[in-house]
């Protein structure tokens, strides 16, 4: 693993200590997890933007019509 160094305010680093701490991990395990939900989050997004944009650019003919009213996308 390498080393940073972050600069945090105080409060959000006593959010950052108390949130450790009540998950019993360190500082750096908390950081390290919130930074990966985060990215995930970002490429999930990414993904969502890129589709978005392929259905803009190729509209649905209307060939799945039938599915619409059953369909649904998971709650997040």
């Amino acid at each position: 693993m390498e080393r940073i160094q972050v600069v945090l305010d105080g409060d959000l680093l006593r959010a950052t200590d108390q949130a450790a701490k009540r998950a019993n991990v360190n500082r750096s395990a908390l950081i390290r997890e919130a930074l990966r939900g985060h990215l995930k989050s970002i490429h999930y997004q990414e993904l969502e933007r890129r589709d978005r944009q392929g259905y803009e650019k190729h509209p649905d003919s209307g060939e799945f019509a039938d599915w619409e009213g059953v369909a649904a996308w998971p709650e997040e």
